[in-house]
């Protein structure tokens, strides 16, 4: 992904190095949770599995400080400041109003947010509360060395997917699907916790269609990178590699078919129109 001399964006809260302790609030794109859990693993072993990053190519220190986390640290920046572009420019034109720009904090172990405390063993998430995504950057890492999923476009996917929820909270999608799951069974909430996570992967696949128009920074191999990440993310495919099996009533983010399926159509369409996941039959999805 070619991004030579793209601007930064400065809505970035830097916590490295200020950690908070304290419970997990809510939860992300759970990689390494969901493993090790299903494995029988409790909280200690969840974080000791996301921060064994040892041989990964990613250098730890107290901090984050090392110039591979520096690097990964302006990239997030640079793939922050263009989901502004792309979708500042996209909610005027379509008329949806003024988009309000999210903030990125960028911390590590742990973190206070308006949703409660944030954990690396969460992965990244969109807390609604603050308007903020927060990634802890041992998270790349970790999806290399436990998943195989490396690259710099399947990074931006990562990002661009939690951009992808603070547009469903713009479009007041995400307070209407979350006051609906409260009132349902467990199962149920699931069902709908997929739908409003395969719209956040075709908002990344519309982010990705307007980022490589305006800027043509997509090269060959990108796509491929983006795809192959959603294609281990799936919850079949993280249970199935922990346990064997998987259990479709505890789903919470799609298939990898499912999740490719969507950023694939975002990224086709470029049209948010397409990606109502809301009204199309299980089947469809």
């Amino acid at each position: 992904m070619k991004l030579d001399g793209r601007r930064m964006s400065s809505n970035v809260e830097d916590r490295r190095g200020m950690s908070t302790g304290g419970k997990i609030g809510i939860g992300g794109v759970v990689l390494v949770a969901i493993i090790t859990f299903i494995m029988g693993g409790d909280l200690t072993d969840v974080m000791r599995n996301v921060q064994n990053v040892s041989g990964s190519g990613i250098e730890q220190t107290a901090g984050g400080g090392s110039a591979q986390y520096e690097e990964l640290a302006t990239f997030s920046k640079q793939i922050l400041a263009s989901t502004e572009d792309v979708w500042s420019a996209y909610f005027a034109q379509n008329g949806l109003g003024s988009y309000r720009n999210p903030t990125l904090v960028l911390y590590s172990d742990a973190t206070a947010t308006a949703c409660g405390t944030g954990q690396a063993a969460m992965g990244p998430f969109y807390c609604s509360g603050d308007e903020k995504l927060y990634i802890d950057l041992s998270f790349f890492a970790t999806m290399r060395q436990q998943l195989g999923a490396d690259g710099d476009f399947a990074y931006a996917y990562v990002i661009a997917h939690e951009v992808g929820h603070h547009v469903q909270n713009l479009l007041g999608t995400l307070k209407e699907t979350h006051g609906k799951m409260n009132r349902l069974s467990k199962a149920d909430a699931n069902k709908l916790s997929v739908r409003l996570e395969l719209q956040a992967d075709f908002y990344a696949g519309v982010w990705a269609h307007y980022e490589n128009r305006m800027f043509s920074s997509i090269e060959d191999g990108d796509l491929q990178e983006a795809i192959s990440c959603a294609s281990v993310i799936g919850d079949d495919y993280l249970q199935k590699k922990a346990q064997g099996y998987a259990v479709e009533e505890s789903f919470t983010h799609g298939t990898a078919a499912q999740r490719m399926k969507w950023l694939k159509l975002g990224m086709q369409t470029g049209d948010i129109r397409k990606g109502n996941t809301f009204g199309v039959s299980d089947s469809q999805l």
